[in-house]
């Protein structure tokens, strides 16, 4: 059971049947309406199940739903709607919605709805629906562009090798000492992106909400809770918590061998605080860069370089420090990745620190006059010194490792193995220029044929994605070749196909069917078992009618008597369509619907007791409602309800471009002077016909059924009995004396 509920809704009126339900349940319930409030009330209490309001005003709803996945990942989201908005609907789904709830918010809607998100949010995520099968592909895209390329490839390496045995390869120093220069360029410049990258880790973590107050009580678990997220989204490797005493509330390391997290957490240490740029910041220093300060420190597996700033409660007060290292040996081997060097990081005295070199204890360590000159004349110029390393000659340039824009820590050396590249004679070059010219326009000139023939399909299926953003479904893309852009053209022709099909399944029935019911529509209009253009079947019709609501609308408001009608209606649809009926259509204050055809056709010996059921549970909730309106000091209202069964059809009823799927026929006729009968009861009553008692069959037992007598009706030249239906428990309960009809009467 879902025990913590926050509901984001614009209308709090219309949202506390929703939280009312939950509160009845015994669960903590959160009523928001606007979103600083919905997104205060997520962090401070963390709800496993959301439900938010689509008609909310632009995308706050949108916003909460981020908002609340940040602070509760596990979470349940339920949208709910007043009314259908297909292009909210499908943002919902892309944005993550487990399920929807439409109004009104009934119990047993709601459980259904929360059934299905809770059963969805446990299911993983599949990349393709299996219902639909895309046509294999017999030349995937790969060969075509790869195959002549490749042809491309293998033509220029025969010409390379019969011009690569021509020559004598020279070596040609000055380029390898530009790549070198580029090498240690490049690894500075690396070295001052990374103290700008963990620089604001170091103040995102500073100002994350809630820090100052766990390190202020020096909640450990707390401080793990904030920081293990950010440690791991990061990549940090390292994560220190300090108070204003030095001492460490929280120290993370990232350790491979920790399976769980991939990080060892501990506390209580002062070793850091002995380093001179912490005491700095415990010590509340401030300079031209600022309050934060950087340096090398001693690791548990190596050096460490850490940056480190205070950290503030929000009366500006100092509590403590955050401090995020990076162990020497990871930014040296980061920065080999990059500029493709050998790098190893010296300090201050010449020592190395860490090296990407394989036999790194054969690096000899700097003289310390050799460190004074690097970084005396790091603008002017750069040393370069030759060494060996095994069986490999390096060259090594030296760079100025400095922090905090110009404080040096150490040197950085890059190191390049030291090759030999060839320098072609005159002739020879004339030669490759040749080559290469032709390749290179062979190259050009099949790449646009090849990109010609994937963008022209594509530019056409983004115009047809303009044209259905536009409205129109019915444009259709070109899928006749047999690669993946024609796979792209039926799937996209499938999607669009999808679309028409929802927008006039969703238009006929509107909102009086439960979402099961539109998905088994929906089906029928694949598979062609249902058919818009009509089709004949026997089914049973329910028809119902408020008894003298034209006087009483008379002395109301015409706002009083919509809202009294949709209070009506919201008590009576969850009825009909619990018991697998479809509300056709609503008159005013009357009310037509059908059994057994949707969502699938049903013999009549089910629709005509599923439609007694729904009648007999009908009189039990109006008897409810009017006590309530009593209550309240309104007129009650005595409902007449008919029920008959018999042929008619079924099918879309109006234009092309805007259908009614209905039904129509002489049951349905008559079902209207069925319930017309109802007035001689007095009070709320059902009327059935002897079509309806037949159908019903062995089940009529479990119906009270008192006969009425034969009766004719206009245009009918027989008689028909009719009944009048009253459940099994009211047995007992006397009822007013009903006059039987023994005669016919012909209406005129």
């Amino acid at each position: 059971m879902h025990e913590k509920i926050l509901i984001f809704h614009s209308d709090k009126d219309r949202a506390r049947p929703l939280a009312a339900h939950f509160s009845r349940k015994g669960a903590s319930v959160w009523l928001a309406t606007d979103l600083h409030k919905a997104v205060v009330l997520a962090q401070a209490n963390q709800p496993d199940l959301v439900f938010l309001d689509l008609h909310t005003e632009g995308s706050q709803w949108l916003d909460v739903l981020n908002s609340v996945r940040s602070e509760a990942p596990g979470c349940t989201f339920i949208a709910t709607t007043r009314h259908p908005d297909v292009r909210r609907e499908m943002q919902a789904r892309e944005a993550g919605i487990h399920g929807f709830l439409r109004e009104p918010f009934s119990n047993e809607w709601i459980e259904r709805a929360v059934q299905r998100a809770v059963s969805k949010a446990a299911q993983p995520v599949k990349s393709v629906p299996p219902s639909v099968e895309l046509p294999r592909v017999r030349l995937p895209m790969s060969f075509k562009i790869t195959i002549p390329y490749a042809l491309l490839a293998l033509v220029f390496a025969m010409g390379a090798i019969y011009l690569v045995s021509r020559y004598v390869l020279e070596s040609l120093r000055d380029r390898f000492t530009a790549q070198l220069v580029d090498a240690g360029v490049l690894a500075a410049d690396w070295m001052v992106q990374e103290e700008n990258r963990m620089l604001e880790t170091v103040r995102l973590l500073a100002n994350i909400q809630g820090l100052d107050e766990a390190v202020m009580a020096g909640d450990t678990a707390r401080l793990q809770e904030i920081v293990l997220p950010l440690a791991m989204n990061f990549n940090e490797e390292s994560i220190e918590i300090l108070n204003t005493s030095g001492i460490s509330l929280l120290s993370m390391r990232f350790s491979p061998q920790n399976d769980r997290v991939g990080f060892q957490s501990s506390w209580g240490s002062s070793a850091l605080a002995t380093q001179p740029f912490i005491q700095q910041v415990l010590n509340g220093v401030q300079d031209a860069q600022g309050d934060k300060f950087a340096g090398v420190a001693p690791g548990e597996s190596g050096p460490l370089f850490v940056i480190a700033g205070p950290i503030f409660n929000q009366f500006g007060e100092r509590v403590g420090v955050v401090a995020v290292g990076r162990s020497l040996t990871s930014l040296a081997e980061a920065i080999r990745q990059d500029t493709l060097a050998h790098i190893t990081l010296y300090g201050l005295d010449g020592n190395p620190l860490a090296s990407t070199l394989l036999f790194s204890d054969q690096i000899a360590p700097l003289e310390g006059s050799q460190v004074v000159q690097i970084l005396a004349q790091q603008d002017q110029a750069s040393s370069v010194r030759e060494f060996q390393s095994g069986s490999a000659s390096y060259a090594e340039i030296f760079g100025a490792w400095e922090i905090r824009g110009g404080q040096d820590v150490g040197v950085i050396g890059s190191a390049l193995a030291q090759n030999f590249l060839a320098r072609p004679t005159f002739v020879t070059q004339l030669q490759m220029i040749g080559f290469v010219s032709l390749v290179f326009i062979g190259v050009v000139v099949l790449g646009v044929l090849v990109a010609h023939q994937i963008t022209n399909p594509l530019s056409k299926v983004v115009q047809a994605s303009v044209m259905v953003a536009q409205g129109n479904f019915e444009v259709k893309v070109p899928s006749k070749s047999n690669d993946e852009v024609g796979v792209l053209g039926y799937a996209f022709n499938y999607m669009v196909s999808g679309l028409q099909e929802g927008f006039i399944y969703r238009d006929i029935l509107g909102r009086t069917v439960s979402p099961e019911v539109r998905e088994a529509l929906r089906q029928s209009f694949a598979s062609g078992d249902l058919r818009l253009e009509g089709q004949n079947t026997v089914a049973t019709v329910l028809m119902s009618d408020i008894r003298g609501f034209t006087a009483i609308s008379e002395r109301e408001e015409p706002t009083t008597i919509l809202n009294w009608l949709n209070e009506y209606f919201r008590v009576l649809v969850p009825i009909i369509t619990a018991h697998g009926g479809v509300v056709d259509k609503f008159e005013g204050d009357a009310m037509l619907a059908f059994f057994g055809i949707l969502p699938k056709p049903t013999p009549p010996e089910e629709s005509a007791y599923h439609a007694c059921c729904a009648a007999v549970e009908m009189l039990k909730a109006l008897e409810d409602l009017n006590q309530v309106r009593s209550s309240r000091g309104e007129p009650v209202l005595i409902t007449g309800i008919g029920v008959n069964t018999g042929a008619l059809t079924a099918g879309g009823l109006g234009t092309a471009d805007r259908l009614n799927y209905t039904i129509i026929g002489d049951t349905v006729n008559t079902t209207q002077r069925l319930q017309e009968v109802s007035r001689e009861f007095g009070e709320n009553g059902v009327v059935i016909s002897e079509f309806t008692l037949e159908s019903l069959a062995e089940r009529r037992g479990q119906f009270r059924l008192v006969p009425l007598g034969e009766k004719s009706f206009k245009g009918k030249r027989e008689l028909i009995w009719l009944y009048r239906l009253l459940p099994v428990l009211d047995a007992e309960r006397p009822t007013r004396p009903v006059r039987r009809i023994v005669e016919p009467v012909v209406e005129k």
